[in-house]
């Protein structure tokens, strides 16, 4: 099939450009902000002495994740995909403020995460492994609409294909920002929809796991088993998904068909994950 003719802008009004890719940040964290708040709510989730937050306080916590998710996205961007590119994003320092033009890092936005649930915890005397407990179940929320805007936005494609459901990313709004012709990357070829993908696995199935951890088999009376459950299931579908995208043209050559950025970022989620399963199965489970 032919890529839709999606624009990435929703709504032009003057200068003020209201963006799929921006819509999908404010989703992720209004439906992430009210699922917290619902988990903070209920006491039987939780081991004794109840959730690490109050309602009130998952309210203060959202600015302090949001700022870690966009700071932390946008860094992360600059120095693990940015720094790379041919010319270095940081050859025009200014470039490195134009969010609206693209450009975060989802293991950016989480090492920002991390550090600003460090932060809250120790500002409100918080345990920090309770607080990302409350933390990872809502992030699959932002993955999946954060994917699903890649795909409207008609970027990070996967690799050429014959399945009968690629598609071919060179649209007519594509050639006519270039002239007529199609650049290449993505060319004039079918390619997995790998953003489908990813909001299938990184969003709807990592949401289903976690979701079934917590209401099902109370694993939030662990501290830190589901913390890492996100952090083993997002690393390990990350790496399956970087089989199908489009492999990083700025890899080192000796590394070039082995393993993209995206997936050697993962590989510290994955053990980092696997250790705190291991340290909470270890320790016995804390009674409601």
């Amino acid at each position: 099939m032919i890529f839709p003719e999606f624009d990435p802008v929703l709504v032009q009004i003057g200068p003020l450009a209201i963006r799929w890719y921006a819509l999908a940040y404010v989703a992720g964290i209004l439906l992430g902000w009210r699922y917290a708040t619902l988990l903070a709510r209920r006491e039987r989730l939780w081991p004794a002495g109840g959730s690490p937050a109050t309602p009130a306080q998952v309210d203060d916590l959202v600015l302090w994740v949001t700022l870690g998710v966009i700071l932390g996205g946008r860094l992360g961007y600059v120095i693990f995909y940015g720094g790379l590119s041919d010319p270095p994003i940081w050859a025009n320092p200014l470039d490195i403020l134009k969010i609206w033009e693209g450009g975060m890092s989802f293991h950016g936005g989480a090492i920002g995460v991390a550090v600003a649930m460090l932060l809250f915890a120790r500002a409100n005397r918080m345990n920090v492994l309770k607080l990302s407990d409350l933390v990872a179940p809502v992030v699959p929320i932002g993955l999946f609409f954060g994917r699903v805007a890649n795909f409207i936005n008609g970027e990070l494609w996967g690799r050429p294909t014959d399945v009968p459901w690629g598609v071919n990313f060179c649209n007519d709004r594509l050639r006519s920002l270039y002239g007529g012709v199609c650049p290449n990357p993505p060319g004039d070829v079918s390619r997995h929809p790998s953003q489908l993908y990813e909001a299938g696995l990184e969003g709807l199935a990592l949401f289903a796991l976690l979701w079934f951890a917590v209401w099902k088999l109370g694993l939030l009376k662990r501290p830190g088993l589901v913390t890492g459950l996100f952090l083993l299931g997002y690393g390990v579908s990350r790496i399956a998904m970087e089989t199908v995208r489009e492999p990083d043209s700025f890899m080192p050559e000796a590394l070039q068909g082995y393993i993209t950025m995206g997936g050697l970022l993962s590989v510290p989620m994955i053990l980092g994950g696997a250790w705190l399963i291991w340290r909470a199965r270890k320790a016995p489970a804390e009674a409601a």
